[in-house]
């Protein structure tokens, strides 16, 4: 008999490419009817409609952690949220509501949970955003990625915390060098760094990118994801470019022997699944939480990653620690290691057992 599952979350390809994970475990393994809810004109939508799953929106508040008297209008949008989700899950009847976070998911959690739908959420970051702390309050399970994660809430609510990791699509890990190579037109003589800017864009690594190119080029190859918003350097022998990586992605990071990224939380266990050695340059708490500030120093506690964090990220910092990675391949070897080691086990496909566990 087909399962109805609803899928929530949205703001950043963070809160639902591991979402896409679990999808294709719980297709391979029964049949399920997924709909996606989200916000209006979030990101969310064009990536989870052009995998083939229905999606509906709904009004949605955003959650500040500092007063405004926006909050007092955000305050009705959820509300409204909250009435408009419960007509979508009349309508599907889901068996289960799967929360990935983000500020658009409050509304449908706590309408699941005010018609007795079982509901779960999972948190990828370290530090748990104050989505998932309210959706905690009505979910039958919480799911996050770390042991630390799960200490610091499993005094308010004990065995519903569940260690999972982040669940990775398996495409990721089916990623070849070879073939990487041959998208790019390199020869693979020469170290590989990638710079990932993430589904918008990264001012700061693009900056770095064209700060150090002359000096890259004598060294290695580079291979430079921008975000669509961002002027492109003419690709030439040595250099491509990207506005955003999709199906070519897993190849692309099979071929890097270096990633200079941010430190969203999908990105590191892809990283980690992959062996793969970065530098990490978190977003700072002007424009974040401080969320990717959090995941960076507990990979690079780990010696699994280099954090650079605010003003140690430079110019020439960054250029020395790239410098010093692609020239001693041991150390890169054994971050590499200590990576894939954060990363053990298969997430998705425990997630996906979980959830058939509870329909």
């Amino acid at each position: 008999m087909e399962k109805r599952i609803v899928f929530t979350g949205g703001g950043t390809a963070g809160h639902v490419l591991p979402a896409r994970a679990i999808i294709e475990r719980l297709r391979e393994a029964a049949a399920a009817d997924v709909t996606w809810i989200g916000s209006r004109r979030g990101m969310e939508r064009s990536m989870v409609e052009s995998w083939g799953i229905g999606y509906t929106w709904v009004p949605s508040g955003k959650l500040r952690r500092y007063f405004s008297l926006r909050n007092v209008s955000d305050l009705f949008a959820v509300l409204a949220g909250i009435v408009a989700s419960i007509g979508v899950l009349r309508r599907h009847r889901p068996d289960l509501l799967f929360s990935k976070g983000g500020y658009v998911s409050v509304p449908p959690v706590i309408a699941a949970h005010l018609l007795r739908i079982a509901v779960i959420s999972h948190e990828s970051d370290l530090v748990p955003g104050l989505a998932t702390r309210i959706n905690a309050r009505f979910s039958d399970r919480i799911l996050v990625a770390y042991e630390r994660t799960a200490e610091r809430l499993r005094p308010l609510y004990g065995e519903r915390v569940i260690v999972t990791g982040n669940p990775v699509r398996r495409a990721i890990a089916e990623g070849q060098r070879e073939r990487g190579l041959q998208r790019l037109g390199f020869s693979g003589r020469r170290p590989i760094v990638l710079f990932l800017g993430g589904s918008q864009g990264s001012s700061q690594i693009n900056r770095l990118v064209r700060e150090l190119l002359p000096k890259l080029r004598s060294r290695c190859d580079i291979v430079h994801q921008r975000g669509s918003h961002a002027a492109a350097e003419p690709d030439g022998e040595d250099y491509r470019s990207y506005s955003f990586v999709a199906e070519e992605y897993p190849d692309l990071l099979a071929a890097a022997d270096l990633v200079v990224c941010r430190a969203g939380a999908g990105t590191l266990w892809e990283l980690a699944l992959t062996a793969t050695p970065a530098i990490l340059l978190p977003l700072g708490t002007r424009s974040s939480r401080g969320d990717q500030i959090d995941n960076a120093c507990y990979f690079a506690e780990r010696g699994a990653a280099v954090a650079l964090i605010g003003q140690e990220a430079g110019e020439r910092r960054v250029m020395d620690e790239i410098a010093g990675l692609i020239d001693d391949r041991q150390r890169a070897a054994v971050m590499g290691r200590a990576a894939a080691a954060i990363a053990s086990g298969d997430p998705a496909g425990d997630i996906a057992n979980l959830i058939m566990s509870l329909w």
